[in-house]
């Protein structure tokens, strides 16, 4: 385990489950789900159908991590 601080999207990752109330990993299945929509397409879906304020975080992370 490291001792360095989280950068990038995952540093909002800890605030968003704990005010959500949900894994981060429920949030990117849900924007996976949406695929193949583009970024401002799936940040939006985040907020306007559950109302989640730090979707930028979660779809840049989760295109991140899918893009191959």
């Amino acid at each position: 385990m490291s001792d360095k601080p989280i950068k990038g999207p995952a540093s909002y990752f800890p605030s968003i489950e704990k005010t959500y109330g949900r894994p981060v990993a429920e949030w990117q299945a849900l924007v996976r789900q949406h695929y193949p929509a583009k970024h401002m397409e799936l940040v939006a879906m985040l907020k306007t159908e559950h109302g989640l304020g730090h979707g930028h975080a979660i779809v840049a992370q989760t295109l991140d991590e899918d893009k191959g």
